[in-house]
């Protein structure tokens, strides 16, 4: 609730509560005018007893005192039930703390805020949820990645034993050993990669150090050096890009954006075919989209596409058993330098679009 519509929230509490008020002392007054008229013709008709004697002629201030000791408690009738309003906000903030999931339930009067605090309730339960799933994700992928390490260390072990025990090993077979050793150590380089990258993220807060750099010329670059990364699925990679577009970022974090928006194009492409890259600008920013031919994302699974530790396949295969932070990382980058990350997906094609805003 935003300080404007807490002013009108307080200040319908207050002229609600002093309506009531004031219409309890109307009520009161007409009811005590009317008991004074009936009394009065009883005292006038019981005068010779002391006790009506007695009241008939200090009635000119018993009366008002009786009507400011009923003003006084409504007062403090209205006074405890604006109390309770307050003990049962309190009550039903204790239960925010302790995640409870009943519904809230207040007056009527308290309508407004029973409706923000359930979905507030309700937004605090699904960001509980959500850090739940991703510290398990977390743990199930270290647990992957530890056991995972230990296959491509006994293959190197294995055939660099065998290079050392053998004697008599021809060339054709040496090669083959030394290439199966070095394919092997290349992939527990990826996996513990991959544990420093979680370390990274769950204890660095990242920081923008903004320069001018040339976009175009480093989409450029970046498309040249993943070349060899396109050769085995035979994959074409397709800039089209204005000359000399110049924008204000952290030129290395934005370059670890296009990086894992690559890789994660080249993860999932279909074999024989492209990947494009275009980039338009105008008065209000740049923006770019990566664009790939693989297989449609569902829609429940692109919702999670951003989320740390969310993999689009849970089977961990060599080629494309990352952690799943690139895009959560992606994200967070784009996110501090004021821009937006989406992505799409539908026959075939899945395009991500990232938008830097001018002006950093």
């Amino acid at each position: 609730m935003n300080k404007i519509n807490m002013k009108i929230f307080v200040r319908r509490i207050f002229f609600h509560i002093l309506s009531r008020f004031v219409l309890g002392v109307t009520i009161f007054s007409i009811v005590l005018m009317v008991i004074g008229y009936l009394v009065d013709d009883v005292i006038k008709s019981f005068a010779n007893y002391e006790v009506f004697k007695f009241m008939d002629y200090n009635k000119s201030i018993l009366f008002p005192v009786i009507w400011l000791l009923g003003c006084f408690t409504i007062l403090v009738w209205h006074w405890i039930k604006t109390i309770k309003y307050i003990a049962i906000v309190a009550e039903a903030s204790n239960s925010l703390i302790n995640s409870d999931e009943e519904i809230i339930h207040f007056p009527l009067i308290l309508k407004e805020m029973e409706d923000q605090m359930n979905n507030l309730r309700v937004h605090v339960l699904r960001k509980e949820q959500i850090a739940k799933e991703a510290e398990q994700r977390k743990n199930d992928l270290v647990i992957y990645l530890a056991h995972d390490l230990k296959t491509p260390l006994t293959s190197v072990i294995g055939y660099l034993t065998l290079l050392r025990d053998e004697q008599q090993i021809s060339d054709e077979l040496k090669e083959r050993y030394v290439s199966i050793s070095l394919e092997k150590a290349e992939r527990l380089e990826d996996l513990i990669n991959e544990f420093f990258e979680i370390t990274r993220f769950s204890l660095s807060n990242l920081t923008l150090e903004l320069s001018s750099v040339n976009l175009t010329r480093m989409l450029e670059q970046i498309a040249y050096e993943f070349r060899p990364m396109l050769a085995p699925k035979n994959l074409k990679c397709d800039l089209k890009a204005p000359s000399d577009v110049m924008i204000k970022c952290d030129v290395k974090k934005m370059e670890r954006v296009f990086d894992n928006l690559m890789r994660n194009a080249i993860n999932y492409s279909f074999e024989d075919s492209s990947i494009t890259i275009t980039l338009s600008q105008d008065e209000s920013g740049v923006k770019l989209k990566f664009s790939n031919y693989g297989n449609t994302i569902p829609e429940e699974k692109l919702q999670r596409i951003f989320e740390q530790f969310y993999r689009l396949d849970t089977a961990r295969t060599s080629k494309t058993g990352g952690a799943g932070l690139g895009l959560a990382i992606a994200k967070e980058i784009v996110q501090l330098h004021k821009g937006t990350i989406t992505a799409f997906s539908k026959s075939d094609v899945i395009e991500f679009e990232v938008f830097i805003p001018v002006g950093l």
